[in-house]
């Protein structure tokens, strides 16, 4: 079961993306996992990547094709996978497809999680992320057992630069632009499902589940 997750920024679809791949077991292949995780390390593709993210901005293709269609070669990938931000855009879908097609597979569902712009900048102003581990949480959805300390390491939470009200009105400016067009690319496709993100957590993963199929 080969998954795409799509949805402005906020959108909670990485929330769903763990899910997915917590119950089929298949692996949650993020792309802003593996860019944090560069950026922390101070590799050159962290570097350049975090230029773009600090922005607001869409991470160029030539940085994340390739390491997208290395990851999907992986033997864990070989009955299915999430994918959680990738692709997106036209082109990288595209790429994304023909990456595919040479081991003869195919993206069986493209899911959007759907939720409003004003919904969206209030719920990301909650946001908090460990600078240490990078796990992320909610002020209200999904607090911290102690105020601005991570529940997994003891780090320091802080608010993201990219988690900002003006930074996430950019992003969602961008998002419109440059990755909504992928909405109508998938429903051409026929693999588009759709769901209300504005709900509880466990429903809006309940009716995934009904989509995929238990």
């Amino acid at each position: 079961m080969k998954i795409v997750m799509l949805g402005a920024p906020g959108a909670g679809k990485g929330t769903q993306a763990i899910k997915i791949s917590e119950k089929y077991n298949i692996p949650h292949i993020s792309t802003g996992d593996i860019f944090r995780s560069n950026i922390k390390q101070g590799t050159e593709l962290g570097t350049e990547a975090k230029k773009y993210m600090d922005q607001g901005l869409l991470v160029p293709d030539e940085l994340v094709v390739a390491l997208v269609a290395d990851r999907i070669t992986k033997e864990d990938c070989k009955d299915g996978f999430v994918l959680d931000g990738f692709p997106r855009t036209i082109p990288q879908a595209e790429a994304l497809d023909k990456e595919l097609e040479k081991i003869e597979e195919k993206i069986d569902f493209a899911i959007e999680v759907d939720v409003k712009d004003e919904n969206i900048i209030k719920r990301m102003a909650g946001r908090r992320a460990c600078v240490d581990c990078g796990a992320t949480y909610h002020i209200e959805y999904a607090p911290t057992k102690v105020e601005g300390i991570c529940d997994q390491c003891g780090g320091k939470l802080i608010l993201r630069d990219d988690d900002k009200p003006e930074t996430v009105q950019k992003r969602l400016q961008v998002y419109h632009e440059q990755t909504r067009p992928l909405i109508e690319y998938y429903n051409g496709h026929n693999i588009l499902k759709t769901v209300d993100g504005a709900i509880g957590i466990e429903d809006v993963f309940n009716n995934i589940v009904e989509i995929l199929g238990a």
